[in-house]
């Protein structure tokens, strides 16, 4: 079956950048750079921009950060990730002497994918939002008033599109190619940086019993990325799955208790719901599916 078929010739052109430096030390120790330069930008322009504002300001943005349950937290959280994109662009260019860029791959192909996936993908949006609730006993609970909602989405969406891309760039672009680049067998660099993500996702403290669950499907997440990536050849049709997701999750139905501050309506159950939160995930589960199936359909891979 087409569905079934792993046609990756596309991925051969987009690891091609990465082969004259594939050494795995030089991974590892990029992985490690990454996070180094991460952190050291975040504690720089946190100390450069919110030093500005007063103590009492700043103690208050950096406890809205930790939760993003409020507009200015949740904005704080959204493009300190994308520190991770500038952090690996970095990497690349000084440890393994290539343009940044090829982290995405074809510049033109990828933005038309991006936008042919988008497109598609804002119809099915649109479809589902029209359908019946998925079972809830209690309707959606409006978070933020219609009026503010509409003049803060512009920048809703450029915050998650640049966390979303950031996260593709270092997990499908930067560790993908390099393993790629390095291992034949496609095991190899599908699965470690899916398990890595998967990881990366696993929250105990907060998601209690479901903390697993939601490690595993982001670790799920990661391969359907990563097999999307490989299909196409560049990072658009990922980044363009990765964002709608998460603008469904940040931006029009977000959880009550956390990262919520950007969200039009919440959820009538927050994380400390265990069971209803557990009902909940199967749902979310079916639609990074359909949305993986609908961008292999606009790419015809």
């Amino acid at each position: 079956m087409r569905l079934l078929s792993l046609n990756y010739v596309p991925h051969q052109e987009f690891v091609l950048p990465a082969h004259d430096s594939s050494q795995v030390w030089r991974l590892v120790i990029g992985i490690l750079l990454v996070a180094g330069i991460f952190f050291l930008l975040t504690q720089v322009i946190m100390t450069t921009f919110l030093g500005l504002l007063g103590p009492e300001i700043t103690e208050k943005i950096l406890e809205d950060g930790q939760t993003g349950e409020t507009v200015v937290g949740m904005f704080l959280v959204l493009f300190q990730i994308g520190l991770l994109g500038v952090a690996t662009g970095i990497v690349c260019v000084f440890l393994h002497k290539r343009k940044a860029i090829t982290l995405i791959g074809p510049l033109r192909l990828a933005v038309r994918q991006f936008i042919g996936v988008a497109l598609a993908l804002l119809v099915l949006s649109l479809t589902l939002w029209m359908l019946p609730p998925y079972g809830f006993d209690e309707p959606l609970v409006q978070n933020m008033n219609k009026g503010d909602w509409l003049m803060l989405l512009p920048f809703a969406v450029i915050a998650v599109i640049v966390q979303s891309g950031s996260e593709e760039v270092f997990f499908r672009g930067y560790i993908q190619q390099q393993l790629a680049a390095r291992f034949r067998k496609s095991f190899v660099w599908l699965v470690l940086p899916a398990v890595l993500f998967g990881l990366g996702h696993y929250m105990p403290d907060s998601a209690g019993s479901n903390a697993l669950t939601i490690a595993l499907w982001a670790t799920v997440f990661g391969l359907l990325m990563a097999d999307l990536t490989a299909r196409s050849g560049t990072l658009g049709p990922a980044i363009a799955v990765h964002f709608f997701n998460n603008f469904s999750a940040i931006v029009l139905v977000g959880i009550p208790d956390e990262m919520s501050g950007l969200a039009l309506f919440v959820l009538p159950f927050g994380m400390s719901d265990e069971g209803q939160m557990a009902l909940w995930l199967p749902v979310d589960f079916a639609l990074i599916v359909v949305g993986w199936l609908v961008a292999r359909l606009v790419v015809r891979a």
